[in-house]
């Protein structure tokens, strides 16, 4: 049992440069004195109060701090209190913006000009005030200056005394500000490449361009050598390494060496190993965010670090065909806690394979947990695995699997023992317990690492995910003339018996983690069954991340202008600006990449 009742939550921090972007809440009004301002500037009001504590109480930043609101001084009846917003907005970082209103307004010169700022407008759905025709006008006005809004308009009508937010005005008010903050977190962050390409994987050829216009992230690369410099120089927290190999010793259980005995790494040697991986997993991370402890150690540059957001490991094979691979340093860092205790999960890619790392931290983002990074490997329909282990799929599995499994960064809370209400979860870190931790350690087995693989070593994370969590999965691509495309798979994790799982894992590599997949299918287009999600899948890997949250995966690339070329997220529930309509229905793919074809990247 891992030895984890002493540990503590980390306290949320946030570890880039700069402030967290807030939400500005923009109270707009109809400027006419003489009795209709007047009228109406408490409702106004109200509504931006309203809106910014329905945030303030629901979301949080991926690292556990509080989702701040700043609202403008006074309600904004024309051009000069825009201004005046727009300024107090800078001067306190905002970064997403909601404007609110339950009446009339002058579109044009009330609206939010900023075209770098994520933006959406609530009006009030009532008939003694047009709050709903400033809605129609003010997006139009968006439409027609290339600056797309979130339009916002309740179902049912409310009366001019009602101060509640209805159910379907709060889903997608938390939708946007979930997908605006995850925007306005990238921006002016890096993503982080050690090493370059592994084993001519497209996706870690990286594109700096890609990274700059969509994202608004900088393109940051170090060579691997780093780490030997480092380990050599002792670039590192001598007292955190003592405390984290003792850790490591303790709670992380070795599993079995499946080399050939004449090949098997000594006793000593591995030790070596657990030592490098753990110096690794620590230069990593000091890389990506900087350790101020290194500048009180003398080393005040490499202090700094890179303001990574997300970073990716090259690894293969330039790497490990000499030293100890990067499955532990993945793991560790994509996990939720580590031997300083329960914290923020970082987002780091195996075979820096940047498009997946962007997936993740996208899902990362938008949700705080930890995610999933996999081989999209195998489709096992319910004739193979019958003929293979005569045992036969049903419920959701019915259709057949996609065996997701990859030698890297499945954070150890990818084992689905974390719960909620019950039920198997991956959870954001300020939900975590200590118990917890110690359940996903306890269900995971450290191997050593597959030689014929990894000549120079090091140690793979195994473990098979509980079932019955629901998950999305996406993947980021880039086609030549067309640019980013995302595609998004949500469905459910299973659970096989081990009589029907261990057979078909021993077919590949029983020393990785795997996680059994089953898409939700739709009987038609690229979802016509589980065959056709993998046929159509676009790239070797996939980004797993807990919950149905295609929803706000579409909202996040509409904010982005990046197309979605495949998903099965129920029309109902898809939510971007208002004039993707004006290129068919909004719901459609093709609307969406000509939408984005039309606007262009977001910087």
């Amino acid at each position: 049992m891992a030895n984890v009742k002493s540990m503590k939550t980390v306290p949320p921090v946030n570890r880039l440069q700069g402030s967290l972007p807030r939400i500005g809440i923009r109270p707009a009004i109809d400027g006419r004195r003489r009795g209709i301002r007047e009228s109406l500037e408490g409702q106004t009001m109200a509504m931006a109060k309203a809106t910014a504590d329905l945030i303030g109480r629901s979301l949080r930043h991926p690292c556990g701090l509080p989702v701040e609101c700043v609202i403008a001084d006074t309600c904004i009846g024309g051009a000069a209190e825009a201004a005046r917003a727009a300024e107090k907005f800078r001067r306190e970082g905002v970064g997403v913006s909601i404007t609110v209103t339950p009446c009339w307004c002058y579109g044009a010169e009330t609206m939010d000009m900023d075209p770098l700022t994520p933006k959406a407008v609530w009006g009030f759905n009532g008939t003694e005030r047009p709050g709903a025709v400033y809605l129609a006008a003010v997006l139009a006005a968006h439409a027609q200056k290339g600056l797309p809004a979130f339009g916002i308009y309740g179902r049912d009508v409310q009366d001019r005394t009602d101060a509640s937010i209805p159910a379907d005005v709060q889903e997608k008010l938390l939708r946007f500000a979930r997908a605006g903050l995850a925007a306005a977190t990238m921006r002016g962050a890096s993503y982080l490449a050690i090493g370059g390409v592994s084993m001519g994987i497209a996706g870690s050829i990286v594109d700096p361009g890609f990274l700059e216009r969509h994202l608004g992230l900088r393109y940051e690369m170090v060579d691997a050598s780093e780490f030997v410099r480092r380990i050599d120089e002792g670039i590192l927290d001598p007292e955190e390494f003592k405390r984290g190999i003792a850790w490591v010793k303790e709670n992380c259980r070795e599993g079995p060496d499946n080399n050939a005995k004449s090949a098997q790494h000594s006793r000593a040697v591995k030790d070596r190993e657990w030592e490098m991986v753990v110096k690794m997993t620590m230069i990593t991370r000091d890389l990506m965010t900087g350790n101020p402890r290194l500048a009180e150690l003398g080393f005040g540059e490499e202090a700094l670090g890179h303001n990574a957001i997300a970073s990716g490991f090259q690894g293969q094979r330039q790497w490990t065909d000499h030293f100890p691979n990067g499955d532990f340093l993945e793991t560790m860092l994509n996990s939720s806690f580590d031997w300083n205790g329960i914290r923020e999960a970082y987002v780091c890619a195996t075979e820096n394979d940047y498009l997946n790392g962007i997936s993740m931290l996208f899902g990362h983002l938008l949700t705080g947990t930890s995610q999933i990074f996999s081989d999209v490997r195998t489709f096992w329909s319910p004739d193979a695995v019958r003929r293979v282990t005569g045992a036969r799929l049903s419920g959701i599995a019915e259709g057949g699997l996609i065996h997701l499994i990859n030698s890297g960064s499945t954070g150890l809370d990818g084992t689905g023992q974390q719960s909620r209400d019950g039920k198997p979860a991956m959870k954001p870190c300020w939900e975590i317990t200590a118990e917890e931790a110690g359940k996903c350690l306890d269900a995971t087995h450290f191997c050593p690492a597959n030689l014929d693989y990894f000549r120079g070593g090091g140690f793979s994370t195994e473990f098979e995910t509980r079932g019955g969590m629901p998950v999305t999965m996406s993947r980021l691509n880039i086609v030549a003339g067309l640019g980013p495309v995302l595609q998004v798979a949500e469905g459910w994790t299973v659970e096989l018996a081990k009589e029907t799982s261990r057979p078909l894992i021993d077919r590949t590599d029983p020393t990785w983690p795997t996680t059994w997949f089953a898409p939700r299918t739709t009987g038609t287009g690229q979802f016509r069954d589980v065959y056709s999600v993998m046929n159509n899948w676009g790239a070797n890997h996939g980004a797993i991340s807990f919950g149905h949250i295609g929803a706000d995966l579409l909202a996040l690339a509409s904010v982005l202008r990046i197309p979605v070329a495949m998903h099965n997220v129920p029309a109902e529930q898809v939510f971007r600006p208002k004039v993707w309509g004006s290129f068919g229905d909004p719901a459609s793919e093709g609307a969406d990449f000509r939408a984005c074809a039309n606007l262009g990247p977001l910087y």
